[in-house]
């Protein structure tokens, strides 16, 4: 059974930072690329950011620059390190392998 558990969020001032964590059991994890997706209320589901099994990462235009997707194979854990926040970003974020297996989410929002 695949099981893929988020964690990190919570609330963030603007400009400061948030350390998302998803834990996978139930697949080869490094064999699956990973993903963070966004939804903010009253929003579509949207991609954040890529990383390949090799480790090639990708980011949506929005999050370049202040976000960072990084994997730990050893521990079957991928990683979204989160900075200079913005009110924009409040959203529950959920992690996903390989386009298919989905966690719960994990709300952060960007509030002063």
């Amino acid at each position: 059974q695949v099981q893929l558990v988020e964690s990190g969020g919570g609330l963030a001032q603007p400009g400061g930072s948030l350390r998302l964590s998803c834990a996978a059991s139930g697949i080869i994890f490094s064999r699956y690329a990973m993903y963070w997706y966004r939804q903010a209320p009253d929003s579509q589901r949207e991609l954040v950011a890529r990383i390949s099994s090799a480790g090639t990462m990708n980011y949506v235009d929005p999050v370049k620059g202040r976000f960072t997707i990084s994997r730990d194979n050893a521990k079957n854990t991928v990683y979204l390190q989160m900075n200079s926040l913005k009110p924009e970003d409040t959203a529950v974020y959920y992690c996903n392998a390989n386009g298919i297996h989905w966690g719960q989410g994990t709300q952060v929002t960007v509030s002063s």
